[in-house]
């Protein structure tokens, strides 16, 4: 039976992955192996419309492909590429670009609160674009699903309405592709503000764990994490944000139920907790921090598993860009 395409991506925006990029995105990838037809993607052409050093782009970008691999992605089931890699995701950009209304693209919200964090003179039109390039990665390997977040559920709306519109005028070309919201995934939460998610863009790196910290690093900022002042070990996300994140973390990557925790470190302190979720990350996270350093450590191997996906996703492109050029009217290059 055929498995239905699915398409996701994550930008090359920091030196390591942190523990919601793991969880809420990259554990669910590999999981998805089984069921779908999936193609994955670094996209450095998303990372370029925010301020930005081109080397640290390259060695990010390499790193963030490393771990993806490290972390289960199995070439053998996967499209792993990196977007700048296969020209037609530009091509296609430019060509949704034309049939976007201006009042759409400004409608999208993450180009307010990006352009509101860098300020107006770092803001540019690949920033206010940005939603098209998303919707040309999509359509392009005539995606059936995307696994998003609540928060990009408005970018699939958009990709929806240009595959439908383009359909429309100039013929069926595009299947319309569906967001697959993982509901199922845990929230972490900042170890120093148990209020805000765990994100690159955290006020303080104390409160970020990530993947290629050292062991003692991580362990560190696990016994300095926010808690109370009553000692109780329990969930209860509104009266005790601080542990109820640190059970929440614990519960995920020890795959365990948070009752059984409660259970296990009753009367034991804040501090016994804190020690066994360490240990938990650490045997989670070595594995794969030390299986990333292999590849990056070995360039000619990750040039090859990237090369060998990369042609893959050009080949499964070529099709859809080929129909794409002929129906508005654009000769097609020999490729």
């Amino acid at each position: 039976m055929t498995k239905p395409i699915l398409f996701s991506g994550m930008q090359p925006s920091a030196d390591s992955l942190h523990l919601g990029n793991y969880v809420g995105a990259l554990t669910n990838w590999v999981a998805m192996q089984d069921d779908f037809d999936p193609i994955y993607c670094v996209v450095n052409q998303h990372a370029i419309t925010v301020p930005y050093d081109p080397a640290e782009l390259l060695t990010r970008t390499r790193t963030t492909a490393a771990q993806f691999l490290a972390a289960g992605i199995d070439v053998e089931r996967s499209a792993l590429f990196v977007q700048s890699d296969v020209a037609a995701h530009a091509e296609l950009n430019w060509v949704l670009g034309s049939i976007t209304g201006y009042g759409e693209a400004a409608r999208m919200t993450q180009f307010k609160d990006k352009s509101q964090r860098h300020g107006t003179e770092a803001t540019n039109v690949g920033l206010f674009t940005y939603p098209i390039l998303m919707a040309a990665d999509i359509l392009l390997y005539r995606t059936q699903v995307v696994p998003v977040g609540e928060d990009q559920r408005q970018h699939i709306e958009l990709a929806r309405t240009l595959a439908e519109r383009f359909n429309s005028r100039f013929g069926e070309t595009f299947v319309v592709p569906e967001a697959h919201i993982v509901a199922e995934s845990a929230k972490v939460y900042d170890l120093q503000n148990p209020g805000a998610k765990m994100s690159k863009s955290a006020e303080s790196d104390a409160g970020l764990l990530r993947v290629l910290d050292d062991p003692k690093v991580t362990a560190k900022k696990i016994m300095r994490a926010v808690t109370d002042a009553d000692g109780e070990i329990r969930f209860d996300r509104a009266a005790k944000p601080g542990v109820s994140n640190l059970l929440t973390i614990y519960s995920v990557l020890a795959n365990r139920p948070i009752a059984d925790l409660e259970a296990e470190y009753a009367g034991r302190g804040y501090g016994e907790l804190k020690k066994g979720l360490a240990e938990v990350v650490t045997e989670v996270f070595t594995p794969i921090r030390e299986r990333t350093n292999e590849l990056l450590g070995d360039p000619a191997e990750l040039d090859r598993l990237l090369a060998r996906g990369a042609d893959r996703a050009r080949e499964r492109a070529e099709p859809t860009i080929t129909a794409v050029y002929e129906r508005v009217g654009f000769p097609c290059p020999a490729r």
